[in-house]
């Protein structure tokens, strides 16, 4: 892959990310692995040349990504977030 020059340098504690797999499956597989590491901007998705998939994503290499919260956890409503024991 060759550098371009003229596109802007990702701001400070960022960084650029270009995934190129033969299936989009592939490569969402990669980005969701760089996403339990750093925080991610939405990926962007390009069809290749050759019939591959490219995807872009930035990643904040200063922030560290949340705690991955397990499937039990994600569905479970938030301690003080329900009805007051005076609603119903």
């Amino acid at each position: 892959m060759k550098y371009i020059e003229t596109q802007p340098m990702p701001s400070l504690g960022h960084a650029e990310v270009r995934i190129v797999a033969h299936t989009p499956e592939a490569a969402r597989a990669v980005a969701q692995a760089l996403r339990c590491r750093f925080d991610a901007a939405e990926q962007r998705s390009y069809p290749g040349l050759d019939g591959d998939t490219r995807l872009h994503l930035t990643v904040d290499t200063a922030t560290p990504a949340r705690p991955a919260r397990s499937w039990l956890d994600a569905g479970r409503t938030p301690t003080g977030l329900g009805a007051h024991s005076d609603e119903i």
